[in-house]
């Protein structure tokens, strides 16, 4: 957990000069949703210092499970951003990335980690007028990993009114959990990918009730929401299963999308292949042309 006190992180990319490159601002923020502090990492764009009237589009970056607040930075996503930016393939905007720990960014089967609640209502309304983020839906975007993945995909179906695109690579996409009596293995397997958010033992009727499948299925057809999503066809875990799932009921409920698989597993070796292109879809959403990035 990080102190109250700023880290700033200066992220140059190899190769770019001072002035293309932005920066890494990483603090903690006190919930009282979730009574203890939240550390968080937002990345700036080049221009955030000197411009000090311009406001940015949002990205939020969810997380997967075993990591925090400081994934980009740590496996060189933050690289790749301003690699993008450099080849003027990206526009500027803003990428807030939470500690999520083992949340699934939902509150919790019991109750006790409300973090759905603590997204909304203080994360959100905290972040933005700090960092001068614009505050119609559709310059308002959410993505996510693996555990992440799932995260955004359930908040932005959820909360379509707030998000105007969602993106997700290897998203923890189950339809419904499996049938009858888990052995001690599956017991033990599934705790570990789900994190105890949906009880322990995991109670399937609250997993379904939470599910992104539950909420394409009864809510209305979400207006204007861009979507994105892939996964790997070697998925460690078998999501590739629930992503053509996914797809499929997506594509019933008439509900438009770009879905991809790609071959890999379930790593950040494939991520890293393919997170260039749900930022591009995100900049593209965001209004960022060739002619005004």
């Amino acid at each position: 957990m990080l102190s109250m006190a700023v880290m700033v992180v200066s992220c140059l990319a190899s190769g770019l000069s001072t002035q293309a490159a932005g920066r890494a601002e990483c603090r903690s923020m006190r919930s009282k949703i979730l009574a203890r502090a939240v550390s968080y990492c937002v990345l700036l764009p080049p221009s955030f210092d000197a411009e000090k009237l311009r406001r940015y589009p949002v990205l939020y970056f969810l997380h997967g499970l075993g990591e925090n607040e400081q994934v980009l930075l740590n496996f060189g996503g933050w690289n790749l951003i301003e690699d993008l930016r450099e080849r003027k393939q990206l526009g500027e905007f803003l990428i807030v990335a939470p500690d999520g720990g083992r949340s699934f960014y939902i509150n919790s089967r019991d109750e006790r980690v409300r973090y759905e609640d603590f997204f909304i209502r203080e994360l959100v309304p905290f972040i933005e007028p700090r960092y001068r983020a614009r505050r119609e839906r559709r310059y308002r975007g959410i993505s996510g990993v693996s555990m992440g993945g799932y995260g955004a995909l359930r908040l932005a179906f959820r909360f379509p009114e707030l998000f105007g695109t969602v993106s997700a690579h290897s998203a923890v996409l189950v339809e419904k959990l499996p049938s009858g009596r888990f052995s001690d293995a599956q017991r033990t397997d599934l705790s570990r990918i789900l994190g105890g958010a949906f009880g322990t033992p995991i109670d399937a009727v609250f997993w379904n009730r939470t599910s992104p499948f539950t909420l394409v299925r009864n809510r209305a057809r979400p207006t204007g929401l861009g979507i994105y999503f892939d996964c790997g066809t070697e998925d460690t875990f078998g999501f590739d299963a629930g992503a053509r799932t996914f797809h499929d009921l997506l594509v019933s409920r008439g509900v438009l999308h770009e879905f991809h698989l790609y071959p890999g597993g379930h790593d950040w070796s494939y991520v890293a292949q393919h997170f260039g292109a749900s930022l591009q879809f995100h900049s593209r959403a965001f209004g960022f042309g060739p002619a005004n990035r």
